[in-house]
């Protein structure tokens, strides 16, 4: 009899001690959550198939991811998805998961991710019309911190303090009665021998509880410091040098010795499009000047760009890098241009870093006359009866918006934005390959809050999703880097061999190194039309600014055009 009651206690004991320990982790004040990313959006032709395919990533890692696949062409029967690490490689990779049918040809699936850093969604097509593989980058990463509700918090410590009472009540209870057999008259000591058992319980608890939350606080300080993400920091400014303004723009590595996890491998940058660094220049508030560069690196930390003839004044700079691990980031700033005066010959002699490099001056956001809050360029026609925009260009052709759904869009919700130019005379006229692609596009909230570059494939880089793509193909289960300085100095010497090719052997030497392209059968013949289309899903209302770039005739086109996202009605 005695054996037995003490075997029940114990197993109570540990019971009561392990819910216990649930539950004062649960209310640990310390306990954050995290924001996401908006989410990545790809439109791509895979064999047959055509898709739209929108993976919205955890706030949390581990968390899951929300996958989302539309099939506009082509009969499927399964589809399977999986993550795979850049650091751990196909190797490391699980099984897939399938994704569920819903309503109107959509797959949707929850995908965990187990891990941060740099990873893609692998998604496997298979149906009448063959099976086919699809890699879309996917950044794993924290963004944001969350407090816990007060109202959770609350419910949370009440039934930790409930439990804390019951193990103590149930520890006095078996130092006590378990030395009494039956028949046998209690001992006078009972009382005190219950107390102690009581109090030599409650401190055990707390000990237990001190050590479990100054280790939990501990490991929330390390994720918030480590594992939580901030963009690496740069520092733009312009300097004058023969009458000519240069935008300098240098990594700010201080500290980044201190924490493995923040820092950047500057010397694995990757060339994306054939460039280095992508930047953008919106003058503020009216975001009337616009400037997309490709800075020329000096060393390490340092890129360099000549400033076409922008005006004075305030400006946003969203500067867009890749590294080798297929992570790719937006690098942000701003950047006081100051206004300088020059002759007429000194301005014709001056000439850009880039041949690609391009930049526009227009109306102020926002100036229509007679209109309160309504974007100047927005719907100022119907094409094929449905709402539209136009802009003349420099060269006298015209860009049109076409197919706009409704006169305002609506945030978070999937849209193809298409955009067609047309000649002087109104009719169709085919576009050139610029940077390897039918067109690029960058989009800017009216607050500088939202910035998003574009292409025809979706919102993704192409040299993150040929790294990633490559890496899947390695064998090896970890990734081994090269030697920093070859590596640099190997991509250096390739950009400036491709500043050196004709317009169509570059065009057709990015394509070659674009998965989409070699997918889309666009390698050895880039076809072209007066139409470029770029999926997207605007994340929060407010007012947008679009511009469009295109090529014609060898040189590169800017379109702009002003819309304005509600929230979503559903």
């Amino acid at each position: 009899m005695k054996a037995i009651k003490y075997r029940k206690y114990s197993r109570m004991k540990w019971v009561v001690l392990l819910l216990s320990l649930f539950y004062s982790f649960a209310l640990s004040p310390t306990v954050f959550a995290h924001v996401g990313s908006s989410g990545v959006i790809v439109q791509k032709q895979a064999g047959k198939y055509q898709l739209l395919i929108s993976v919205q990533p955890p706030d949390v890692v581990p968390g899951t991811a929300k996958v989302t696949v539309y099939v506009e062409q082509g009969r499927v029967s399964s589809i399977g998805a999986r993550p795979i690490y850049f650091r751990s490689g196909n190797k490391g990779a699980p099984t897939h998961d399938e994704l569920a049918l819903m309503a109107d040809n959509r797959y949707e699936a929850d995908l965990w991710l187990m891990s941060s850093g740099s990873s893609s969604i692998e998604l496997t097509i298979d149906g009448p019309d063959g099976k086919q593989q699809v890699i879309v980058p996917v950044m794993a990463i924290a963004t944001a911190l969350r407090d816990m509700p007060a109202g959770t918090g609350w419910g949370l410590a009440a039934m930790g303090l409930l439990l804390v009472v019951m193990l103590v009540t149930i520890i006095g209870a078996s130092n006590s009665d378990g030395v009494v057999l039956p028949g046998e008259p209690a001992p006078a000591k009972l009382g005190r021998r219950r107390l102690l058992g009581m109090g030599a319980g409650l401190a055990v608890i707390l000990l237990i509880l001190t050590g479990w939350r100054t280790w939990w606080t501990s490991t929330a300080e390390q994720y918030k410091n480590q594992q939580l993400y901030k963009p690496a920091t740069i520092h733009a400014s312009v300097r004058v040098a023969d009458a000519q303004r240069l935008l300098m723009i240098q990594f700010d590595t201080t500290g980044s010795g201190k924490d493995r996890r923040q820092r950047r491998m500057l010397s694995y940058i990757l060339p994306d499009h054939g460039k280095l660094m992508h930047a953008f220049l919106v003058r503020m508030p009216g975001m009337d000047a616009f400037a997309h560069l490709h800075p020329n690196r000096r060393d390490t930390l340092n890129f360099e760009a000549a400033l076409p003839p922008l005006p004075g004044g305030k400006y946003l700079l969203y500067s867009d890098v890749v590294y080798r691990n297929g992570f790719a980031e937006t690098l942000t700033d701003t950047v006081e241009v100051p206004s300088l005066k020059i002759s007429a010959v000194a301005a014709a002699a001056a000439k850009s870093t880039d041949a690609d490099d391009s930049w526009l001056l227009t109306e102020p956001m926002g100036v229509k006359a007679g209109a309160v809050n309504v974007p100047h360029l927005d719907n100022d026609m119907v094409v094929c009866g449905k709402p539209g925009a136009s802009m003349k260009l420099e060269d006298g052709s015209t860009m049109l918006w076409m197919d706009k759904s409704t006169p305002i869009l609506e945030a978070g919700k999937l849209y193809t934005l298409k955009f067609a130019v047309a000649d002087a005379n109104g009719k169709a006229t085919p576009l050139e390959p610029y940077l390897g692609m039918g067109g690029h596009a960058a989009i800017l909230r009216s607050d500088g809050s939202v910035y998003i570059h574009l292409h025809p494939v979706g919102t993704y880089s192409m040299a993150a999703e040929e790294s990633l793509t490559s890496r899947i193909a390695d064998t090896a289960r970890t990734f081994h880097y090269p030697d920093a300085v070859r590596f640099r100095d190997s991509i250096d010497a390739y950009i400036n061999k491709l500043k050196t090719m004709p317009e169509a052997e570059k065009n057709q030497v990015l394509a070659a190194s674009m998965p989409s392209m070699k997918v889309a059968g666009m390698t050895h013949s880039m076809k072209t039309t007066n139409m470029v289309e770029f999926p997207y899903a605007f994340p929060r209302a407010g007012h947008y600014r679009i511009w469009v770039q295109v090529k014609r005739n060898g040189r590169v086109l800017t379109g702009v055009f002003d819309t304005q996202v509600t929230e979503s009605l559903l």
